[in-house]
């Protein structure tokens, strides 16, 4: 009897423990919850904390009260001005009524399903209706806003929030970006061509007149050198002319002393001439250069001692 009684009371304790166990449920600060009886909601829980719910009657959905992203494929738009855009975009949501959600998608995986699709419609509704330029330059924070209260506008009732929608991506396709950087590199080539004709233009033209004014300069320069050269000469003849007038034997020595000098330079010099050449007339008498009063006869002695002295040795 006691041990019956132990036994019951065990089952009777593990019950209440299973029971409790399908009846309690926490709801986490990040989520909500809503209350299924045979699959249909009965409550909706917006606080966090624990409830509890009839077990094996009633089940509990939870859903994130956070913001939620949305990753959508990659797809082709053609824009107002023609030009095919391959345009990679996402979005944000949040969940803001848990009932018309679950009544609306039933779970989050057709949510998102049903999301993309009214993103990447509505994304090629206004895209549509832009230019290239308008997208990537001008106009596209406005087409972003105009794009978000579209969504929104279709995804009223279904129990969300849509808080952004953007553009991570929006290139021409790789056919196009090829052709358009082909057409770039040639007009740049072309530029770059055309600036380089112009530099060798510029380039020959400098030359031209460099040339010229070294043409004038240097005919400038001799014709004044010239002029100076024959001033100089005429100078030095002028001069010359005054000394032989003045003194002629002195002009004659002196004119042979010059060119002594000049004949007899360097270490190995060689005259063939005869001694008694005009050419060596003050070698040999170098008394026929001095003026009349030292041309007087002076004793023999004196006189035979300064003519040896005089006299060089020619070799």
């Amino acid at each position: 009897m006691r041990t019956a009684l132990v036994g019951f009371l065990i089952l009777l304790v593990t019950g209440v423990v299973i029971a409790v166990g399908f009846s309690a449920f926490i709801v986490p600060q990040t989520h909500r919850a809503l209350v299924l009886q045979f699959g249909e909601p009965v409550r909706a829980i917006d606080k966090p904390g624990l409830y509890w719910r009839m077990p094996f009657v009633q089940t509990v959905v939870q859903f994130d009260r956070r913001i939620l992203d949305l990753q959508t494929e990659e797809q082709e738009v053609i824009a107002a001005d023609q030009k095919r855009l391959i345009v990679d975009a996402f979005a944000r949501y949040r969940i803001s009524d848990p009932l018309a959600f679950y009544r609306a998608f039933r779970n989050e995986i057709a949510a998102r399903q049903r999301l993309t699709a009214i993103v990447d419609s509505t994304i090629r509704s206004v895209l549509g209706r832009a230019t290239f330029i308008d997208l990537v330059r001008n106009q596209r924070e406005g087409l972003m806003k105009q794009t978000l209260a579209f969504v929104n506008n279709d995804v009223r009732g279904f129990g969300v929030d849509v808080v952004d929608v953007r553009i991570r991506r929006a290139d021409l396709p790789e056919a196009n970006s090829q052709a358009i950087f082909r057409r770039m590199q040639t007009e740049r080539q072309r530029e770059a061509a055309e600036l380089r004709a112009q530099g060798a233009e510029q380039a020959q033209r400098i030359r031209s007149t460099a040339d010229k004014e070294v043409t004038v300069v240097t005919a400038n320069a001799n014709r004044d050198g010239e002029r100076t050269r024959g001033e100089g000469d005429a100078e030095r003849n002028r001069i010359y002319a005054d000394a032989f007038g003045r003194d002629r034997d002195f002009f004659a020595f002196y004119r042979s002393m010059q060119a002594y000098e000049e004949s007899l330079k360097g270490n190995q010099t060689r005259i063939v001439v005869s001694p008694s050449s005009e050419f060596f007339r003050y070698f040999n008498d170098p008394m026929s250069a001095a003026p009349e009063a030292m041309r007087t006869p002076s004793p023999a002695g004196q006189t035979g001692s300064s003519a040896a002295a005089a006299t060089p040795a020619v070799r």
